[in-house]
């Protein structure tokens, strides 16, 4: 299949590529071309942009959660696109345990023959920009590095600096980007802010992008992508079976974290997702044979969903009638008796018996595969439980350093760890089944 397509990746995080990827991506579209965006990386808010800019899914690609194979096929799956933008994760080679370049974003361009536009940020940089290109170059063995971008360049220096890279190292510089005050895009301990909570984001993105349409040779990126070679894939994506179960999905300000091709999955198996929220609405919706918590920021709402007696009435009878349910990270949270945050004590659901607080620090962050159920995942919290469960265990892939986690309560999961269905699509149909045998349609 012939999938035109580029990598946007760094020397590191913070060096802009989220806005130069989301300028792309917004430029192209302004162009009349239909694009497809993904995230190298387990992040859930870089796709929230992507989504919130282009209106369409952006999709995860992530080779701890799946191999080579399965990777080329889900980003194959459905992509009937012009053009395919990937932004990178970290550093182009940052991999696994910060030793490895396994799952780093050069694993994923190697898997997917993906030619690589590396953006390299200028800033307190002249010629010594050189020597950092240079660098990466050097390690490419694949020789994927298609093209250089240098972001927060003076535009005046740009055309010598330019210069100085081709003639050294070969590889063509196809623009650069002026310092954008009004386009930054500002952080919290999470990473990004999420895109609702960004004033005139599509005006700030259009301005973006319109800069970087002065000053960057889109058409030459068109035409790397198309240069990209075939790739293929044996893996087949579950076919859509008949919907028998309807699940209740929590999506809204607290709850936001879930991938899309989780739900895609679930949906496939037989499931009726249907989305509600804690934080406005009363009650569960009817006739659900499945409750999904997915993670987010229920720290932010801590007041709202504690105030909201009327849902978590309706979610802890449900729930005591037996109802299958299932949580990850802020949801875990929400289930709890208590919440503390930097603004108070907040009593919550009540179903975990403990309570939540807030850390100084990453609490069991990064990469894991829960061994019962043989499932991937990752944790990324600064707020830890008292009743952690200890029904499963996650093992970290390099150390393999090991803790007991998440409760099994009514044949479903609740715990910390975000979980990506398709590194085991048995575990996808246990829920879907769990959900069925409950309350069947």
């Amino acid at each position: 299949m012939k999938a035109p397509r580029l990598i946007m990746a760094a020397p590191r995080s913070g060096s802009g590529k989220t806005v130069l990827t989301i300028s792309l991506m917004t430029a192209l579209l302004k162009m009349g071309l239909k694009v497809s965006a993904f995230k190298c990386g387990p992040d859930y808010i870089d796709p929230m942009y992507h989504k919130k800019i282009l209106g369409i899914d952006s999709r995860n690609l992530d080779l701890f959660f799946t191999d080579e194979e399965t990777t080329r096929g889900l980003f194959l799956r459905n992509n009937t696109s012009g053009i395919s933008v990937i932004e990178g994760v970290m550093g182009l080679y940052d991999g696994l345990g910060g030793i490895s370049e396994n799952a780093s974003t050069y694993h994923l361009a190697k898997t997917l023959k993906a030619p690589v536009i590396l953006v390299l940020d200028t800033k307190g940089m002249s010629t010594s920009v050189v020597a950092e290109a240079a660098g990466f170059i050097s390690m490419d063995e694949e020789k994927l590095i298609r093209g250089i971008i240098l972001n927060n360049m003076n535009s005046g220096i740009f055309p010598g600096i330019k210069e100085l890279i081709e003639n050294k190292l070969k590889v063509p510089v196809l623009g650069h980007f002026p310092k954008q005050k009004e386009c930054d895009i500002s952080s919290r301990y999470l990473g990004l802010s999420l895109p609702d909570e960004i004033s005139n984001l599509k005006e700030k993105t259009n301005k973006a992008a319109e800069e970087f349409s002065k000053t960057v040779d889109i058409n030459k990126l068109i035409e790397i992508a198309n240069n990209a070679e075939e790739i293929n894939s044996s893996f087949d994506f579950p076919e859509k079976q008949k919907t028998a179960t309807r699940i209740a999905v929590a999506r809204d300000k607290a709850f936001n974290f879930y991938y899309r091709d989780n739900l895609d999955l679930l949906e496939n198996l037989g499931a009726e997702l249907v989305f509600f929220s804690p934080v406005h609405d009363k009650k569960l919706p009817e006739n659900i044979g499945g409750l999904l918590l997915g993670g987010g920021y229920p720290e932010f709402c801590a007041r709202e969903l504690s105030e909201n007696k009327s849902m978590i009435n309706s979610i802890k009878a449900a729930i005591g009638n037996g109802l299958p349910f299932w949580t990850e990270c802020g949801g875990f949270i929400y289930l709890h008796e208590e919440l503390e945050t930097k603004d108070g004590n907040f009593k919550l659901c009540g179903i975990i018996k403990g309570r939540c607080i807030q850390t100084e620090k990453l609490i069991r962050f990064g990469y894991i595969t829960l061994t019962e159920i043989k499932t991937k995942g990752h944790e990324f919290h600064y707020f830890d439980s008292d009743s952690n469960g200890d029904f499963c265990t996650a093992e970290k892939p390099m150390s393999q350093k090991q803790w007991k986690c998440c409760h099994n309560i009514n044949g479903g999961l609740q715990g910390y760890p975000h979980l990506y269905y398709p590194s085991n699509i048995e575990y996808a149909r246990k829920i879907v089944d769990t959900c069925r045998n409950y309350k069947e349609i």
